[in-house]
């Protein structure tokens, strides 16, 4: 113990801080690139957005030089990374509004479920009436722009597979009520009015949800057997599932739009209304 002291002092010396007293103080640097110019880069674009080197320095987007520093050794190491990141910085499709996700719905939300019962119909081959998925499972929002593959990989990163589920309209509603008295999920296909945490009504096509007649319901395959609290599955007439990931339905969804010059951008259906 003795010895540990005695070299915790001699430390202390070396560093002049015996019986001082030493102030330390945080300043505050913007992380936006206004340093160097540098903004997000897709998989062509890299010595624009990113800067590039000649020789050791490193040539900055908005003209200054970096000889030394960590300036430099970050970028370096950013653009080296560059290349092993250009499948997943292809750009894919643009959008017309940044769209983002917020409670109870959104045109973000409404574009999904939209796509997801579209595709859950035409690979199932059955009639879906109601699309039904979770809100964790949309994880970041829309940019505004490009949309790069690995945008929509990070929107949908989970590997959960379309599935087709059979319900009658009792189980729908115990879907709806229990929505109505925590909080609402994805819903598509079916206009659900609440209040003070009571569903009001409930309507198909534009026909009071019928408790004895079986609908067709795209979801995922997380909330079969209690995903977020659901059993989707737990009194289904019918449940079928699809091969591939979600992101397999959504990346050539977008990439569909493009192909016939159209940008991803969708309103918002008001299939959810709270009153208050």
């Amino acid at each position: 113990m003795r010895k540990t002291l005695l070299l915790l002092s001699s430390l202390f010396l070396c560093l002049g801080l015996s019986a001082q007293t030493v102030d330390i103080s945080w300043a505050k640097e913007r992380v936006d690139g206004h340093r160097t110019g540098v903004t997000a880069s897709n998989a062509s674009n890299v010595d624009e957005a990113m800067g590039y080197f000649q020789g050791k320095t490193y040539h900055a987007p908005n003209g200054k030089r970096f000889r030394r520093g960590a300036t430099r050794d970050v970028a370096k190491l950013m653009i080296e990374a560059q290349p092993a990141m250009a499948q997943v910085k292809q750009v894919i499709g643009y959008s017309t509004e940044y769209l983002d996700r917020t409670y109870p719905e959104c045109p973000l939300y409404d574009w999904y479920i939209d796509e997801l019962m579209r595709a859950t119909a035409d690979s199932l081959h059955r009639k879906v009436d109601i699309g039904f998925a979770n809100r964790g499972g949309v994880r970041v929002d829309m940019p505004k722009g490009e949309i790069l593959y690995d945008d929509i990989m990070s929107m949908f990163p989970f590997k959960n597979n379309l599935c087709y589920v059979a319900l009658k309209g009792k189980d729908v509603r115990a879907l709806l009520d229990k929505m109505a008295s925590t909080s609402f999920q994805i819903l598509g296909g079916i206009k659900v009015v609440a209040k003070n945490g009571k569903i009001v009504s409930a309507t198909v096509d534009g026909e009071p949800l019928d408790d004895a007649k079986v609908y067709g319901v795209a979801t995922l395959n997380f909330l079969l057997d209690g995903g977020d609290g659901y059993f989707v599955a737990r009194n289904a007439v019918e449940v079928l599932q699809a091969e591939g990931w979600l992101y397999d339905t959504m990346i050539p969804y977008v990439q569909s739009l493009t192909a016939a010059g159209k940008p991803v951008q969708f309103e918002n259906q008001h299939w959810i209304t709270i009153l208050k």
